[in-house]
């Protein structure tokens, strides 16, 4: 099945170009030029969304269209696309939970490249059976103890879900924050990320320990033997 992109620029030639260049990939590439349209527009909820910031008279439109978006589908891939390219624009719009920040002008060829990786990192995975009792969901972003759910975030789950695909491996920092699509988060942020996911998990089996601190390294998934 085709992705569905909802792309909103106010610019007509660039909104044109971008959706030409989209579609020729073999994507559905869902137009509008103004936030109003774009959030009427939820027949069926996107795979991506490509935003531009300043949209019409309202200068940080994006930014409030991404807020929206996300509430509306937790999850969602959002990729800023704009002309203003300053530093604290980019890191604002990773903060509302953008998965990229891209700047004006793009060529076509980098635009595709660009969608075509995050619409890889956020493909599903298959649900996955850790010792028989936990369970990931990555279409319904859900991790299940003896069938019971645990209230995660999307931020948390998606670090669960990193973890325990790893089959072992320590993951880092680094690695971590690529998998959240976070790319401002610190160390500290993201060990306040692992106590939460330990709480939350501890409630569901009061003997949890799989969710490990490798000293100097980063952290691992133990499953039980």
């Amino acid at each position: 099945m085709s992705s569905q992109l909802l792309v909103v620029e106010d610019d007509p030639d660039q909104l044109t170009n971008y959706c030409h260049a989209l579609t020729r990939k073999g994507w559905t590439c869902r137009a509008h030029a103004d936030s109003a349209s774009a959030l009427a527009d939820d027949s069926v909820r996107p795979d991506l969304a490509l935003l531009d910031v300043h949209l019409g008279t309202d200068a940080d439109a994006g930014f409030e269209l991404c807020r929206r978006l996300i509430e509306r589908h937790p999850g969602l891939p959002i990729v800023f696309l704009s002309s203003r390219t300053d530093e604290i624009d980019q890191i604002f719009g990773l903060r509302l939970g953008a998965w990229d920040y891209l700047t004006k002008p793009i060529s076509m060829t980098l635009l595709v490249e660009k969608v075509s990786a995050v619409l890889k990192r956020a493909a599903p995975v298959t649900t996955a059976s850790i010792d028989g009792d936990w369970q990931v969901d990555g279409p319904r972003m859900r991790v299940t103890y003896r069938g019971a759910p645990a209230n995660l975030t999307v931020t948390e789950f998606a670090i669960v879900d990193a973890l325990i695909h790893a089959n072992g491996a320590v993951l880092d920092f680094d690695q971590l924050a690529e998998r959240t699509r976070q790319s401002v988060v610190t160390n500290n942020t993201l060990s306040t990320h692992i106590k939460h996911i330990r709480r939350k998990l501890k409630t569901l089996d009061r003997d949890f320990d799989a969710l490990v601190s490798v000293y100097g390294k980063g952290y691992q998934w133990q499953p039980s033997d």
